[in-house]
């Protein structure tokens, strides 16, 4: 089916966070566009206000009457919906064109040009980053992104630009599906093991990835990674780290809250680039960001400026409260080189402060497979408090639980372990100096709250 034969797209798992991008791209295009979610959030009722009809029972009859139509309705769905679901087995068994969103993602990159940013981590905010210069610059873009970006309350931007910057997942191997123009690859720590079984099979994917770019565009890779790509002839290479590589940083100088460093680039070097967004890893989220839209043809004004004016992500070292007394933030990282990474760049802006983690573990699988990593990475923190894992898609694996990170964690590391249920009780009878909530599960449903409670104990 051709995208231009589409009337109505219908979403099974139209909440997640990357499909909701693809919801308000269908939505911008004038379809009809509905679909099925397991329960409401605050993301579903502003696509809901947008336009879409979403409902949250499994069940056919209230699919809408224009979507049950094959000739004119795609159905668009998340590898982690089960394959017995009520609503997919319909359109399975009724002849329906029924994609992954990396598939319709993967249409867009044939179409337009695509920026696309694969890696374990870093990936949101670098791809955010680079959206954000594109588009504030005269090249402008559109983007499908990972988390809602502080400049624009949404994880979509639309505009007529032939670029299209998304961020590339490699979970079930999505992002083979792509077609890029460039690309970065900010890291490829194993990860989704339950998937890929082996660290060769997941580098392996990587490589392949890279085979997909298209000729006259270039791969923009960060030089301490293990993997080595397979480029077709015509794709440039170009690598980038810290302070070396083809892109880097110098004169780097972190004071006062605020972080400036020098851009060098084989094409244009750019003096004086003060991060908006001052945390000391988004240098090089900046650095490769910068890479990117610079190659696509954003000049040394536009660098600065959108470097400068980013705003963030929520849920990326998102802070929440800022004070002389009090800080509180929260952060997605969910990955033992994620939260190593998040650990230290705390650590280097609150050099003398005491800083206590609440880290809910994200899957039996990567809990099973990192847990020495986990306790390594969180025991650079002062104070440590673990709730139960986040299962996810998963069923329990025996003998794995959050226990096995707090066994590990240094012997100088506070520690403590909760239920959920009980952080805000918690965090109600406590004082905190320095206080960040970490992983992608649904612990930071409670965000909100915490900071209410921080901040009721202020007056």
């Amino acid at each position: 089916m051709e995208l231009k034969d589409i009337k109505a797209v219908y979403f099974i798992g139209a909440g997640g966070i990357g499909m909701s991008a693809l919801v308000r791209y269908f939505i911008h295009s004038g379809l009809v566009v509905a679909g099925y979610d397991k329960t409401p959030s605050e993301l579903t009722r502003r696509l809901e206000k947008e336009g879409a009809l979403i409902h949250y029972e499994e069940n056919i009859d209230e699919i809408p009457h224009l979507c049950k139509n094959p000739k004119h309705c795609l159905v668009v769905y998340t590898p982690a919906i089960p394959a017995e679901h009520k609503e997919l087995q319909y359109f399975r068994d009724n002849g329906f064109e029924i994609q992954k969103r990396a598939q319709v993602l993967g249409t867009l990159t044939r179409q337009k040009k695509g920026l696309c940013v694969a890696g374990t981590h870093g990936k949101t905010t670098t791809s955010s980053m680079c959206a954000h210069i594109m588009h504030q610059s005269h090249l402008d873009c559109n983007a499908f992104l990972g988390g809602i970006t502080k400049n624009y309350g949404t994880n979509y931007i639309v505009s007529d630009s032939n670029y299209v910057v998304i961020e590339a997942d490699e979970f079930d191997r999505s992002f083979h599906w792509l077609s890029p123009w460039m690309t970065v690859i900010t890291s490829t720590d194993p990860d989704h093991l339950d998937i890929y079984g082996t660290k060769e099979a997941y580098l392996e994917s990587f490589r392949h990835y890279t085979e997909l770019i298209q000729p006259g565009g270039a791969l923009i890779i960060h030089r301490d990674l293990e993997m080595k790509e397979h480029l077709q002839e015509g794709v440039r290479r170009f690598d980038y780290a810290l302070t070396e590589g083809d892109f880097h940083a110098e004169n780097i100088k972190i004071e006062n809250g605020e972080i400036t460093f020098d851009f060098i680039s084989p094409i244009e070097n750019v003096r004086n680039v003060q991060l908006g967004q001052p945390i000391p890893i988004n240098i090089e989220n900046g650095i490769a960001a910068m890479a990117m839209a610079q190659l696509a043809g954003c000049t040394a004004e536009e660098l600065r400026c959108g470097i400068k004016t980013y705003g963030g992500v929520d849920r990326r070292f998102d802070f929440k409260i800022k004070t002389p007394n009090l800080v509180f933030l929260s952060d997605y990282a969910h990955h033992p080189k994620e939260i190593y990474q998040s650990a230290r760049s705390i650590r280097e802006l609150y050099k003398d402060r005491h800083i206590t983690a609440i880290f809910q573990p994200h899957l039996y699988t990567r809990t099973r497979d990192f847990y020495q990593d986990f306790a390594d990475a969180l025991s650079q923190l002062d104070e440590v408090i673990l709730t139960e894992i986040y299962p996810a898609r998963e069923q329990p694996i025996e003998g794995v639980t959050s226990k096995l990170i707090f066994d590990r964690l240094a012997p100088n590391v506070e520690k403590q372990l909760v239920n959920k249920d009980d952080v805000l009780q918690l965090v109600k009878s406590r004082s905190f100096d320095v206080l960040i909530v970490l992983g992608a599960g649904d612990l930071d449903n409670q965000v909100p709250q915490i900071a209410r409670i921080l901040n009721s104990k202020k007056k």
